[in-house]
């Protein structure tokens, strides 16, 4: 069957009716007219000279913007459409100060907005200079019941960022004396969000995801993002810092309708004040408990802080310029920002746990119209619902990484909560174990090394026990987890060595026995399964933030001679190899990545292929 698209090439006018979804994205948003103080408006002018070198044909066709039947192939009549609607540049305060004029025919007819929220990098650490620095939401689309926001990065230097208010001055678009505050994006910034938010998304992690990716000269580019709800933690805490309960109020109602909207939370809309913001704050504590808990597991650096500006309000990661997945559990590693050293992976969970409790007073201050300090707050309700979530989440984590079926792991945790928790410890004593090295500089930062790789142990230890029956011994036990950081003073056999494997090899057992129990099985029907879906969750070579880096490096040398089309397959490919999930993954990708793609394609996946498994144990 001919598709629609295939129709209508060199169609003027059948090509408007398959991309009639595109002008809905025009500036408008709810957020401009429902929170008056949340966001500085601009006009903006066509920017000329772009080239579209991605898109995401799926995500498109999921948002509605795009026909279910359009070929992922980006023909003339889309890429110009697409430049049409998101090659734009804001006229900004410089330009305006400095009398600059544009030709009338370039200005858009509508402003695009950049929101307000609390910035840590600012000198006023109440919110009212801080918010969108680079970037503008282009608008919102809604398709299946789900409305989606969009904005662009990399549009023009807006007064919320922080060059302007630390300077205190206005600077031009593209000034090359300033980085952030100059207002660009550039090419690799998008392809490092695109390869690391597929794979997080293929993974069931929450995050914001790259729509397309427009290019200029010296490899500048507008990166266009789209995510159902970028609300931020940062969006309320400026209002909340400075005392603003109306705009507090219409930021607090314009996310609860949002959710609803979106089907991902209840409809409370029309509850009274203290039921509807109530359930709000109870949101906010379970998924902020369940997030730390993952980001933790999953060993991903996010950099949560107090102002909450670098996470979304439902948990998802937003703004990849931080955002680090370890191969270890090098908890003890620290970017350097120049003026200050980031958090540890330990440390998010007190962040997200104050968040909540900033939520908390959020909470009353919206029911009482008072506010009041947030140390009232510190042993609020909401924190002991959030430490509950977070250590149920925990557990649930490390039992899904072992292998185990979830509905199985909850039965386990209801009746056999205390056998769990002593091959928790275990576990934990392995992957917190540093090196004796201590800590030491990093290109980036700070950190000290971990030296056991959980993921090896889960993965080999099922089918060990499946073929011999018999505990291992201390020397192999340490072969298979030992890290390419352990040194021999690291591995030494102490007495709490032998100790704690002893230990985590039979609770481990322990755990699987209970399991055959429930399910009225032996245990070798258990190692089985399990070392078929631990083969999945704990692949050998899992992306890690190093390895994104170099993936991209390699990517960015070979797309000149890479068609949009072809890149956007090559992404397709790498989230799947990535994909770690044993209940949706249908086969596994190994070094014959790119089986079927032509031979340039091949090769380059093979090679991404090989620097996730060069790097599977770094930063």
């Amino acid at each position: 069957m001919v598709s629609s698209v295939k129709k209508s090439v060199g169609d003027a006018v059948d090509s408007k009716k398959v991309y009639s979804a595109f002008a809905k994205i025009n500036g408008d948003h709810p957020f401009k007219t429902q929170v008056s103080e949340g966001r500085v408006e601009y006009r903006a002018r066509t920017k000329k000279g772009g080239r579209v070198v991605f898109f995401h044909f799926d995500l498109a066709k999921e948002m509605g913007l795009l026909p279910k039947d359009h070929p992922n192939t980006l023909n003339p009549e889309l890429e110009a459409q697409i430049l049409e609607t998101f090659s734009i540049q804001i006229i900004n305060e410089w330009d305006i100060e400095n009398n600059i004029k544009f030709p009338e025919n370039e200005i858009r007819p509508n402003t695009y907005m950049a929101t307000r929220y609390l910035q840590l990098q600012h000198p006023d650490k109440s919110g009212r200079t801080s918010g969108d620095g680079r970037t503008v939401w282009n608008g919102t689309i809604r398709n299946q019941g789900v409305t989606w926001d969009l904005s662009s990065c990399g549009t023009g230097g807006t007064k919320l960022s922080p060059a302007v208010n630390i300077q205190k001055k206005y600077f031009q678009s593209g000034d090359p004396s300033v980085s952030y505050g100059c207002g660009c994006s550039e090419t690799g910034e998008g392809l490092e969000t695109l390869f690391f938010s597929e794979v997080f998304d293929k993974n069931r992690i929450k995050t914001e995801r790259l729509l397309m990716t427009i290019e200029y000269d010296k490899g500048l580019a507008i990166n266009v993002r789209a995510y159902p709800n970028l609300m931020r933690p940062s969006h309320f805490f400026g209002h909340l810092k400075q005392g603003n309960y109306k705009t507090l109020r219409h930021v607090a109602d314009y996310h609860i309708e949002r959710q609803a909207l979106n089907g991902a939370w209840l409809d409370v809309r029309n509850k009274g004040p203290s039921e509807k913001y109530q359930y709000m704050l109870s949101q906010v504590a379970r998924t902020f408990a369940e997030t730390a808990a993952r980001l933790e597991d999953e060993y991903i650096f996010c950099w949560l802080d107090w102002d909450g500006d670098n996470i979304l309000m439902d948990g998802g990661i937003i703004d990849y310029g931080s955002i680090r997945q370890f191969g270890l559990f090098h908890s003890e590693y620290r970017y350097d920002d120049v003026q200050r050293f980031s958090t540890t992976i330990l440390e998010q969970k007190q962040k997200a746990k104050y968040i909540v409790q900033c939520f908390a007073q959020i909470t009353d201050f919206l029911i009482k119209k008072k506010k009041r300090p947030l140390a009232d707050f510190k042993n609020h309700s909401s924190l002991k619902m959030f430490e509950d979530v977070f250590e149920e989440a925990k557990y649930k984590n490390l039992l899904y990484k072992t292998g185990l079926r979830e509905k199985f792991s909850g039965e386990l945790l209801k009746t056999h909560l205390n056998e769990v928790r002593v091959f928790r410890r275990a576990f934990t004593w392995f992957e917190r174990a540093k090196a004796q090295r201590g800590t030491y500089k990093v290109a980036d930062g700070i950190t000290r090394d971990a030296i056991f790789c959980m993921r090896d142990i889960l993965r080999e230890l099922p089918q060990l026990y499946l073929t011999r029956g018999e505990l291992l011994k201390p020397d192999e036990f340490i072969e298979i987890i030992r890290s390419s950081y352990a040194k021999k003073p690291d591995l030494r056999l102490t007495a709490m060595m032998l100790k704690q494997i002893q230990r985590f090899q039979v609770s481990y057992l322990n755990l699987v026995d209970l399991a055959a129990r429930a399910q009225k099985k032996e245990r070798h029907q258990i190692l089985l399964d399990i070392t078929m879906r631990s083969s999945v969750i704990n692949k050998y070579d899992r992306v890690t933030g190093d390895s994104i880096t170099y993936v991209v490096q390699k990517v960015a040398r070979c797309r000149p001679r890479l068609k949009p089309e072809e890149l956007f397959q090559l992404m397709g490919e790498f989230a799947h190899y990535q994909t770690l999930d044993p209940d949706t993954r249908t086969q596994v990708v190994d070094e014959a990545a790119g089986v079927g793609y032509p031979a340039r394609q091949k090769n380059i996946l093979r090679g991404m292929a090989g620097i996730v498994r060069e790097c599977r144990e770094g930063l």
